[in-house]
C-alpha cells in the first residue's frame, strides 16, 4: 500500500463510492467514516463489505458527531468529503476538526459539480451553490491545504438521457434542447471522477488549486452530441428548441424538485457555466495533468446505448 492515508466521508453515496473504489485501486490506505445506522441498510452493507474486502477500514461516526470526526481525522493525511447537498453546511464541523487536529495535508470538500466561484446564479439552485462558496472561504480562512474538484456533469445524470427529464436512455424520436444547442458542456463518467480525484491527492500541482475535469473529448455542444447520436442510430431526431422565455415558463410550471433540474439545465446549456471561462492560474485541467488516465469519452459512453 502506498500514498497518503485517506479518510472518505460519504463513501456509500453517489460519487463517494467511486472515489472510494479509486482510492483502494490506487493503493491508498483508505478509511471510511460511516454511521452506525448504515448497518441496517442492506444495499449499503453490501457496498461496505465490497470496500472492506479490498482493504478499507471502517470508522464509526458521522459529520455531526464532533468527537468521532476528530478521532477519524487523526488517523489520516488527506480528508475527502463526498456528502450530499443536505450536508454541505455540516462540513463546517469537519473544517473545525481538521484545523484542531492540525496534521491534514489536504482537504477535498464536497464539490464535484460546477465551479461555484465562477457563477452568478439565480433561482432554485442558488442557496446550495452559495453554501459551497461559504465552505471554500471557511477552508481558506483557516489556512487548510485544499483541492476543489470541478467535475461538471455526471454522465449518469446528464449524458445517459441527454438531459431529457423523465428519460433513462438517450432519446430515439424527439429531443428537447435548451437554448440554441451551441453552448458546450462537459460530461464525465462517475468512475473517472473518482480516478482523477485520487490522482490529485499527493500531487503538488493540485495543491490549493481547482482541479477541472474538462477533457477536450468530453466537451461538446448539444447539437454536436445529437448529431453524433443520430449517426450512431442511423436516424434523425425531431428537435424542439426552448427559448429563454419558454425555459422561464417551464421553471415556473415545474413543481419542486423537478424545477431544480430545469434550473440546472438552463445554467449548463443556455448560460454555459461549465465552459464560458478559461482555466486560470488558480486551476489545472485533469486530463492534461494525467495523460495516462484512460477516461471514457462521450462517444464511448453513448455507444453503449446503441
Amino acid at each position: 500500500m502506498g500514498g497518503s492515508r485517506i479518510l472518505i466521508i460519504g463513501a456509500t453515496g453517489y460519487i463517494g463510492r467511486h472515489v472510494t473504489n479509486a482510492a483502494l485501486a490506487q493503493g491508498h490506505p483508505t478509511f471510511l467514516l460511516v454511521r452506525e445506522s448504515t448497518t441496517s441498510n442492506p444495499d449499503k452493507v453490501q457496498l461496505l463489505e465490497s470496500f472492506t474486502s479490498k482493504g478499507a477500514t471502517l470508522l464509526y461516526g458521522s459529520i455531526d458527531d464532533y468527537a468521532s470526526l476528530v478521532e477519524a481525522v487523526k488517523k489520516v493525511d488527506v480528508v475527502i468529503s463526498t456528502v450530499g447537498a443536505q450536508q454541505i453546511a455540516d462540513q463546517i464541523n469537519l473544517i473545525k476538526a481538521i484545523k484542531d487536529v492540525g496534521t491534514v495535508k489536504r482537504f477535498f470538500p464536497s464539490e464535484f459539480g460546477i465551479d461555484v466561484d465562477k457563477i452568478q446564479e439565480e433561482g432554485p439552485t442558488k442557496s446550495m451553490l452559495e453554501l459551497k462558496v461559504k465552505i471554500r472561504r471557511a477552508i481558506e480562512a483557516e489556512g487548510i491545504p485544499y483541492t476543489y474538484v470541478v467535475a461538471n456533469s455526471f454522465a449518469g445524470y446528464f449524458l445517459a438521457n441527454f438531459a431529457q427529464l423523465g428519460l433513462t436512455a438517450p432519446p430515439r424520436d424527439k429531443i428537447v434542447i435548451y437554448g440554441d444547442g451551441t453552448v458546450k458542456s462537459v460530461y464525465m463518467k462517475e468512475e473517472d471522477i473518482g480516478t482523477f480525484t485520487i490522482k490529485a491527492v499527493d500531487d503538488p500541482r493540485t495543491l490549493n488549486k481547482v482541479l477541472y475535469l474538462r477533457p477536450p473529448a468530453n466537451t461538446i455542444s448539444t447539437n454536436d452530441l445529437v448529431a453524433l447520436w443520430e449517426a450512431k442510430i442511423g436516424k434523425t431526431l425531431e428537435k424542439v428548441y426552448l427559448s429563454e422565455e419558454q425555459i422561464i415558463k417551464l421553471l415556473q410550471d415545474t413543481p419542486f424538485p423537478g424545477n431544480i433540474m430545469v434550473a440546472i439545465n438552463q445554467s449548463i446549456y443556455v448560460k454555459g457555466v461549465q465552459t464560458y471561462f478559461e482555466i486560470g492560474p488558480d486551476g489545472v485541467e485533469a486530463s492534461a495533468l494525467y495523460p495516462n488516465v484512460k477516461y471514457t469519452t462521450v462517444e464511448e459512453y453513448i455507444s453503449a446505448f446503441v
